[in-house]
C-alpha cells in the first residue's frame, strides 16, 4: 500500500509465467495488436501511435520528450513534485529551454500561473505537466491544461503514470498530444513497461524533425516499424514478452471491470480510507477537491516516529505504507490504494494496523474508532 508498484494479481503473475516465444512470432505479433486496441481503452483515445514501451515509466516520459523537443525548443514545465522536476531535466538534456510554472507540493498546477506564462512567451512549442503527482497525492485539472496548450499553438506532454484506471484519463476529450503511463500502479501489472499514445498532431511534429531523436532506443520512427498496423513487422529490438504477457492480462481485466467501475472502486476506498484515518485524529494534508484516491497523503500525528512506523508496519503486518518526498518528507506518509490493492480487505488492514502501532508508541491518536468509520462508508 505504498507509492508504486502495487500489488500484482494472480491472473498477471499467471499470464507472466506463460511460455515465451519469440518477438516476431504471428502469435505475439497478434498479442502485439490486441494490447493496442485496449490501450485505446484505457487511454480514452483513438490515437493511432498507442504502444507499450519495453522499459518502465521513466522511459516513457523520455520517449515524448526526445522525439517532441528539438535543441532551442521552449517548453513550460509545471512543478508541484518530484516529477515535474524530471520533465525538466528531460527537456534540458534535449537541448530545450524550461520555462519553470511552479506550484507548492500538495497544491495542484494552478492554471492561471499558465497563461501568464504563455502570455510571457510566445513562441512556446510544449506545455509538460504531472496529471497525477505520486510523490504528492495531488490531481491537477488536464483538461484545462491541455486547452490553454492548444490555445497556443503548443503540444502538450502528459504524466498519466499513476493515473491510468484509477482516475478519468480522456486522451481524445483532453486533446492531449502525448502521454505517458506506467504499469505498476493501477493498472495493477509488473513494472518495466510504459504504455505511451501520440495525437496525430505530435506525430506530424516528430515526422518533421530536423534533428534526430537523441535515443535510436525510443526513435518512435523506427519503433513503429515493429508496433506498426503492418503483418510484416521490422525488427527493432527484442520485446519482454513474459512482460508484455502480464500487461495484456491487466488490461483485460481493466476491461472486464469496465473504466468507470474501476474509477468508482478507488473512490469508495479512498473514502473509506480517509473517514478510518479522519476519526483516529489523523488529517489529509492535500484539499479534498483535489486528492487522488490512488494515493494518500497523510500528516504524521505528534508523538509518532515516521521511519519506526513504517518499519512496524512492514515487519508486523507485512504492510508497506510510502515515505514523504521533498519538503513533504518526515512529516507525511503516502498510502496507496492502487488497482488490486484497492479494496475493502486492505483498507480495514491498514486502519487498525496503524491503529495498534501508533497506539503502542504513545502517538496522540483516538484508538478503536477508525475501522468502524470505514465500515460506514462500505455501508
Amino acid at each position: 500500500m505504498g507509492p508504486g508498484p502495487s500489488d500484482v494479481s494472480p491472473r498477471v503473475l499467471e499470464a507472466l509465467s506463460r511460455p515465451t516465444i519469440g518477438h516476431l512470432d504471428p502469435e505475439f505479433i497478434g498479442l502485439m495488436d490486441e494490447i493496442k486496441t485496449l490501450l485505446h481503452y484505457a487511454f480514452k483515445t483513438n490515437n493511432e501511435l498507442t504502444i507499450p514501451v519495453s522499459a518502465p515509466g521513466s522511459a516513457g516520459m523520455e520517449a515524448c520528450f526526445v522525439n517532441l523537443v528539438s535543441p532551442g525548443d521552449k517548453v513550460i514545465v509545471c512543478q508541484n513534485g518530484v516529477f515535474g522536476g524530471r520533465m525538466k531535466e528531460n527537456v534540458e538534456r534535449c537541448g530545450g529551454v524550461a520555462i519553470m510554472v511552479e506550484d507548492s507540493w500538495g497544491s495542484p498546477v494552478d492554471a492561471d500561473k499558465v497563461k501568464a506564462a504563455f502570455s510571457n512567451n510566445t513562441d512556446v512549442k510544449i506545455l509538460a505537466f504531472v496529471h497525477a503527482e505520486t510523490s504528492t497525492g495531488v490531481e491537477s485539472d488536464a483538461a484545462t491544461l491541455c486547452r490553454l496548450a492548444a490555445e497556443n499553438n503548443a503540444l502538450s506532454i502528459v504524466d498519466t503514470v499513476t493515473s491510468v484506471a484509477g482516475i478519468d484519463v480522456d486522451v481524445d476529450g483532453w486533446g492531449a498530444d502525448a502521454v505517458y503511463s506506467g504499469t505498476q500502479k493501477c493498472l495493477s501489472c509488473v513494472p518495466g513497461i510504459s504504455p505511451v499514445t501520440f495525437s496525430a498532431r505530435a506525430v506530424e511534429v516528430i515526422s518533421n524533425r530536423q534533428h534526430k531523436v537523441q535515443s535510436w532506443f525510443l526513435d518512435m520512427q523506427l519503433v513503429m516499424g515493429y508496433w506498426g498496423g503492418n503483418t510484416k513487422r521490422a525488427y527493432h529490438h527484442t520485446a519482454p514478452v513474459n512482460a508484455m504477457y502480464a500487461l495484456h492480462e491487466s488490461l483485460i481485466m481493466l476491461k472486464e471491470e469496465g473504466l468507470e467501475n474501476s474509477w468508482a472502486r478507488h473512490q469508495l476506498n479512498h473514502r473509506a480510507l480517509v473517514s478510518g484515518l479522519e476519526a483516529m485524529g489523523l488529517s489529509m494534508v492535500v484539499d479534498a477537491a483535489h486528492r487522488l484516491p490512488q494515493l494518500n497523503l497523510v500528516s504524521i500525528p505528534e508523538g509518532a516516529d515516521d521511519a519506526a512506523v513504517r518499519g512496524a508496519l512492514l515487519s508486523q503486518y507485512s504492510l508497506e505504507i510510502g515515505a514523504g518526498l521533498g519538503a513533504l518528507a518526515g512529516n507525511s506518509w503516502r498510502i496507496g490504494l492502487m488497482g488490486h490493492a484497492s479494496n475493502q480487505k486492505n483498507v480495514l488492514l491498514c486502519l487498525s494496523a496503524l491503529d495498534n502501532v501508533l497506539t503502542a508508541q504513545g502517538a496522540k491518536i483516538v484508538s478503536g474508532v477508525a475501522v468502524a468509520a470505514a465500515l460506514a462508508e462500505y455501508g
